[in-house]
């Protein structure tokens, strides 16, 4: 049995797609670099918006099999970004997608009609339970999730965020559940994943001088943003792995159904060259912050902690 890398990072997200979004520039730089690095999905995301109009028959209201077809996604994507350890939450088909809507107030909540074993309706201790037995067997030195809104009101994003904080308690404590087996382990460092305030008004800006008016459209650089973008005082760690973004944006195309190349993704990639996508902030929420730079952040998410 390989030993562990002495440094190693978990992952917790709702759906294919939301990793490589995220945090994928992190994830491939940390693969790079020797770091452990571990995928968990939530769900096989079932009921995402198709945006390939010749598989529009996988779709929950025709065959219904898009799911399968994700996983083959994310398996591509965790191929271009180097991850070789990626698992779905009580394995695959255990969680369903939940769906969504859009509320008057422009952030999504759950849909009117939710499948029986959809995620938002997962039992909390059940699936916490699942990602214990992953954390002791990992022993993560740092897990990123979601903050308690997940990003932009998404039920399962929500749901993974209370999964992953949950998971996290009960894996520490060494008198739950002795017979999943592993030792208990606190976990040192737990991250909410972020955006500055800043770095999206400034994105904003150039696309706007530079005459795009469709990527991201409705925001306004000098106006209100939505929950997902936070104030800088509100950020601990920017990872600057702009070196990696080519493999981040491999990652995105492989997610054909769900990111389109003429989408806002592409267009700060194509417009702002690697920094709009290769630098990823980060929210510390448990742990101490290791040393920081200038602008008062840390540049890696194990910025303090010593190796195994």
């Amino acid at each position: 049995m390989s030993q562990k890398p002495g440094l190693r990072m978990l992952l917790v997200h709702a759906h294919p797609d939301d990793e490589s979004i995220g945090q994928g520039a992190t994830m491939a730089m940390y693969v790079a670099e020797g770091r452990g690095v571990t995928l968990v999905t939530c769900t096989a995301g079932e009921m995402g918006e198709i945006l390939v109009p010749e598989l529009e028959h996988l779709g929950a209201d025709q065959d219904d099999t898009l799911g399968e077809h994700r996983r083959g996604e994310l398996d591509d994507a965790m191929a271009a970004l180097g991850v070789t350890d990626h698992r779905f939450l009580g394995g695959f088909g255990t969680y369903r997608d939940s769906g969504m809507k859009w509320h008057d107030d422009g952030y999504a909540v759950a849909a009117d009609d939710i499948h029986d074993n959809a995620f938002w309706y997962a039992n909390l201790t059940e699936a916490a339970t699942h990602l214990v037995e992953v954390i002791r067997e990992v022993r993560p030195q740092v897990l990123v999730t979601y903050d308690e809104f997940g990003g932009y009101g998404h039920p399962d994003h929500v749901q993974a965020h209370r999964v992953a904080m949950y998971g996290a308690l009960l894996a520490g404590a060494p008198s739950y559940r002795r017979e999943l087996g592993g030792e208990a382990w606190e976990i040192p460092k737990i991250y909410w994943g972020a955006t500055a305030e800043s770095r999206i008004r400034e994105g904003l800006r150039r696309l706007r001088e530079a005459g795009n008016t469709t990527a991201f459209e409705g925001m306004d650089p000098d106006g209100p943003l939505p929950p997902m973008f936070r104030p800088d005082e509100d950020i601990s760690c920017e990872v600057d792995a702009s070196a990696y973004v080519e493999r981040k944006m491999d990652a995105l195309r492989a997610h054909a159904t769900q990111i389109t190349t003429d989408g806002p993704f592409f267009a700060l990639s194509n417009n702002l060259g690697a920094e709009a996508l290769g630098v990823e902030q980060f929210r510390l929420v448990r742990g101490v912050p290791g040393p920081v730079g200038d602008n008062g952040w840390e540049s890696d998410l194990f910025a303090g902690i010593d190796p195994d």
